[in-house]
């Protein structure tokens, strides 16, 4: 069955989701350089991150919802399970090198359980990469998400069950926040209307079909104004640095020692 493409699950072919598609694949690029071994991937979304990680792995293992649109017969080290989670059904205790989870955490109603699977699934010595939305730099409410972290907000919950975490984040050079500043003003034009901040006051579930209706209505407008300038945007754009408030994504690195 084909998954409804909402502005959550990012494209690698709709140029409309250029800028977000390019800082997405970023931190797989980064996540290459460092797993190894025995690899869970939570949340491969449309999958287009397997070829990248599939490879540095002895055996690599992804977990969905859905089944992405791929072919798993090209990736022999690679197996699927098709599940919500937590908890980690059918994952034995000290597992995994790695566990990967991109732009996941945001949306799972108890993070702090999620974290604590994460944890009980890795070897000791296993590291846990994450990424997120920086809270601060979000431009609007996004009711598909559960909640989203500050810089501390999100070591606070790592630490709870990690010892170490080291924090970095994705930032964007100038033609980056070029598409930032347009996007904002665009979508403030949008939210004007909201008079009484229902964005905030409604339950998010109300918001999620009107918010993705006119965010991907807002991508499609952005790129139709600013072909050039959204066409242009690579991941060479982006940088995954020490994480400081404009970072536009949390890129952090827990070890079970």
């Amino acid at each position: 069955m084909k998954i409804l493409q909402t502005a959550e699950r990012v494209s690698a072919t709709d140029l409309s989701d250029n800028y977000v598609f390019q800082r997405s694949i970023l931190a797989y690029y980064e996540a290459a350089t460092i797993v190894h071994g025995n690899i869970l991937e939570l949340g491969s979304g449309e999958g287009y991150g397997i070829e990248l990680l599939a490879p540095k792995a002895t055996h690599y293992t992804c977990v969905d919802k859905h089944m992405p649109g791929i072919d798993f017969s090209t990736q022999p080290n690679v197996t699927f399970k098709q599940m919500s989670f937590p908890p980690f059904t059918g994952f034995t205790d000290n597992t995994f090198d790695f566990v990967v989870t991109f732009q996941v955490i945001e949306h799972i109603p108890n993070d702090k359980l999620f974290v604590q699977e994460i944890f009980r699934v890795l070897k000791p010595g296993g590291k846990m990469i994450v990424t997120t939305p920086n809270k601060k730099m979000s431009i609007t409410r996004n009711p598909w998400h559960v909640r989203e972290y500050t810089i501390t907000e999100l070591e606070t919950l790592l630490l709870k069950s990690f010892q170490s975490v080291v924090k970095k984040g994705v930032s964007g050079n100038a033609k980056i926040m070029e598409y930032y500043h347009k996007n904002k003003a665009s979508v403030r034009r949008i939210t004007r209307f909201d008079i009484f901040n229902l964005q905030y006051l409604l339950p998010r579930q109300l918001l999620q079909i009107p918010y993705d209706v006119l965010n991907r209505m807002n991508r499609k407008k952005l790129l139709e104004n600013n072909t050039g300038l959204v066409a242009e945007i690579t991941k060479e754009d982006y940088t995954i640095q020490g994480a400081d408030e404009q970072c536009f994504d949390w890129f952090y690195i827990a070890e079970k020692k």
